[in-house]
């Protein structure tokens, strides 16, 4: 709640002690002689004589000096950087309330990655990875989330905050834009195919006077500027490697002699001022794509007489541990094939939530749930392999939109069946005077 701070302590101090008559008894820590002790209440008198003291000039003591009240503080956002571990949550619920798109955040769990990244109990959401959440689509924004990867940067505003920023009718986007500072942009997750004539395109130089540092040349109308890397633009990553971590002759290397194309992200010398400034990284997740190959596709199901024509299986990966749901046997005539479904590919989500670390029963019991349509998200192998080695999640850059009606989303807005992790929707009435209230919260 809002703390209406109203008068300050000053105030109080001055209505206390306001103008008045004071004696002032000068005390002295020396020894002082017996007759001094004892000097009449006349003398005291004419040696210390009397004035008024009026609290808003004070006196020489400066502890003692009462100043005008300080003007009221904007509010300020709060920016947070959450790290988890594969297969690990973010620890923390989002809630929203029927009427409203706001998204407030409660349930962080002590020493989860919500708590350490500096979340709180009734934060509001403004951005989710640089990209605007307040008054956005509820349901959108907990798909951002769930496909973000292992890192989620979130713009937030304390609960008294955001409580103030409302009574003083300020908008939040433009105090979102405002927190930034001069010179904030986005970085750039470009992707560059070699040329046989004039290869990438572009070179990398050290920066002077900074170690590990290095910034891009590029050719004209060659292939990295095409690709949208831009002349001095700051190298972070090349192919998911951190510029940093490497030397100059092996940058050169794999710009010169790598393979048929390269990844790399980058940003502007003024946007990597500010995020040192707010001491931030430069992250895949709050970049810009700019052209990666292997999207992500989805598929919208009918169920048929025969179901929906494909099998489920998970398997192992060649040569690796790791197992993931693979489509297989996409029947002739079936609803999978006329949505192009193919022999092999990889299944990512299902109604919009990742799957990938789920166990094949529960992959099947959410399939099952849909009932006679289901939106299925799915990649070929090669596609999967390519963002591994990235070290990003496929789902990152997905914008197309994962439930089956989303028209019939908004209009029901504030009702939508998000599941917890046992399956079961988290929305909760509580009827009020006249009105009913329902919140639904996604656990993250």
């Amino acid at each position: 709640m809002f703390n209406l701070r109203g008068e300050k302590e000053s105030h109080l101090e001055a209505s206390l002690y306001g103008p008045c008559e004071v004696d002032l008894v000068l005390q002295s820590s020396v020894s002082l002689t017996h007759s001094t002790r004892t000097s009449t209440g006349c003398q005291d008198a004419m040696e210390h004589p009397r004035f008024t003291f009026n609290p808003k000039e004070g006196i020489d003591n400066p502890a003692l000096v009462i100043a005008d009240d300080p003007e009221p503080q904007s509010p300020r956002p709060t920016l947070c950087h959450l790290r988890r571990l594969e297969g690990q949550s973010f620890g923390f619920l989002l809630r929203a309330h029927r009427g409203g798109q706001r998204c407030e955040v409660g349930g962080v769990a002590a020493w989860s990655p919500a708590g350490r990244g500096g979340l709180r109990d009734g934060d509001r959401v403004l951005e989710v990875n640089e990209e605007r959440a307040h008054s956005e689509d509820f349901c959108r924004i907990v798909r951002k989330i769930q496909s973000c990867g292992l890192h989620l940067v979130l713009l937030v505003l304390r609960r008294d905050e955001y409580e103030q920023a409302e009574s003083l009718g300020l908008d939040l986007q433009t105090l979102a834009r405002s927190s930034k500072g001069d010179g904030w942009s986005r970085p750039r997750l470009c992707h560059i195919s070699r040329d046989p004539e004039c290869g990438l395109g572009m070179s990398v130089t050290r920066v002077d006077g900074q170690k590990g540092q290095f910034a891009v040349n590029t050719l004209t109308d060659g292939p990295a500027e095409k690709a949208g890397v831009r002349s001095a633009d700051r190298l972070i990553w090349i192919n998911g490697e951190p510029a940093s971590s490497l030397s100059r002759s092996m940058l050169n290397r794999t710009v010169e002699r790598g393979g048929a194309a390269v990844t790399v992200l980058v940003i502007d010398p003024e946007g990597e001022s500010c995020r040192v400034r707010r001491k931030t990284p430069v992250l895949p997740a709050v970049a810009e794509c700019r052209g990666l190959p292997h999207a992500s596709r989805t598929m919208r199901l009918h169920k048929g007489p025969d179901g929906y024509g494909f099998l489920l299986r998970q398997e192992k990966l060649g040569g690796s541990q790791r197992k993931v749901h693979v489509l297989r046997e996409v029947e002739e005539g079936s609803p999978a094939e006329a949505e192009l479904m193919e022999d092999g590919d990889l299944l990512l989500a299902v109604n919009g939530t990742p799957v990938e670390s789920l166990e094949h029963d529960d992959v099947v019991k959410e399939i099952r749930r849909s009932e006679d349509k289901v939106v299925l998200t799915v990649m070929s192998t090669r596609g999967r392999d390519f963002y591994r080695e990235l070290g990003i999640s496929p789902l990152l850059f997905h914008e197309e939109g994962s439930l089956w009606d989303e028209g019939q989303q908004h209009q029901t807005q504030g009702d939508t069946p998000l599941r917890d992790r046992g399956g079961r929707p988290t929305i909760k009435g509580t009827d009020g005077p006249g009105q009913t209230v329902t919140q639904i919260s996604q656990e993250l």
